[in-house]
């Protein structure tokens, strides 16, 4: 129950109390997608403290830059004098821009080629849940040189035991949640028109499942033909020796999302990633005076100072 504790209460707290991030300014960048052939705009928040610095945020699935945890590590950055990037997935700005994927790499290549991060000379990646994912597998492809680390927490590597493990059916809480979020990115997408895209409305509402998201959404969206495809040519996890930059994973025992089973024997596999298994936490949530063992000065700190510290060595 404590998983479920820890993975509950930071949503609900930030749900009906949230914390109001740290000053920024409406970041947006415009690029071409090589794969789909056109062209695609990314919105995010961009906080300045005139570092050299940027520390890049990315969501989870159905999150956005407003999730409770992006919101953390920005407050953990402007405490440390450093720039942060929240970025927002294609669509994820509830917009209408589209539709991303657990492999979609091209919205963090093309960001991090946007003329306005020019300036900075080192950045450093963080992926909370799927964003994670998405980060391993830019990682592991020729990410920018100023690249240099890549935390991911509580996030999966093998898409179909993934997938597997979260649509069992005393899931249905988290799956639902998911599901709300994807489906609301959706919606805002076919409102706008300006994209083709595989459903209708009473299509989509029958998508109750993230197996159902991937094999009626993404697949044929994306081309893939199948979800069983997409899980086979997206997963990371058969790509994970091919890391190019130094990568810590946190993991909790108790994650009832993302199941430690899932995604440690990978990880084990590969000893160029740093691993911290936490016996307490939930998904993406954790208890305050949580010890990650870096080195947290006497009387603690918060989880997402104690990753940015680790972060900063690199």
């Amino acid at each position: 129950m404590r998983g479920h504790y820890w993975t509950l209460r930071p949503f609900f707290e930030h749900l009906f109390r949230p914390e109001a991030p740290p000053p920024s300014r409406h970041f947006r960048v415009h690029y071409r997608d090589p794969d789909q052939d056109r062209r695609v705009e990314l919105t995010g928040r961009l906080q300045e403290a005139g570092s050299e610095d940027l520390v890049l945020v990315v969501h989870g699935l159905g999150g956005s830059h407003a999730s409770n945890y992006a919101v953390a590590m920005a407050h953990a950055c402007h405490r440390e004098g450093l720039d942060c990037l929240r970025l927002d997935l294609r669509g994820a700005d509830r917009r209408g821009g589209g539709l991303y994927h657990a492999g979609l790499v091209a919205d963090l290549a093309g960001t991090l080629a946007s003329p306005e991060l020019a300036r900075y000379r080192a950045i450093r990646v963080i992926g909370y849940s799927m964003g994670g994912h998405v980060a391993l597998r830019y990682a592991t492809l020729t990410p920018d040189p100023r690249v240099r680390c890549l935390v991911t927490v509580c996030s999966p590597v093998d898409l179909e035991a993934g997938v597997h493990e979260i649509d069992r059916p005393h899931r249905y809480l988290y799956r639902a949640n998911v599901l709300r979020g994807l489906k609301s990115i959706y919606g805002a997408t076919l409102d706008r028109g300006e994209i083709r895209l595989p459903l209708d409305r009473r299509g989509l509402a029958r998508v109750h499942s993230i197996a159902d998201w991937d094999e009626q959404v993404v697949a044929p969206h994306f081309g893939f033909g199948s979800a069983r495809n997409y899980w086979r040519t997206q997963s990371v996890h058969t790509r994970l020796g091919e890391l190019r930059v130094p990568t810590l994973a946190v993991l909790t025992r108790r994650d009832p999302m993302v199941l430690l089973h899932t995604v440690l024997p990978h990880l084990e596999a590969h000893p160029n990633i740093e691993r911290i298994i936490l016996d307490e936490g939930g998904h993406v949530g954790f208890p305050p005076a949580v010890d990650l063992g870096l080195g947290a000065p006497p009387g603690g700190a918060p989880v997402a100072e104690q990753m940015l510290d680790w972060m900063r060595a690199r």
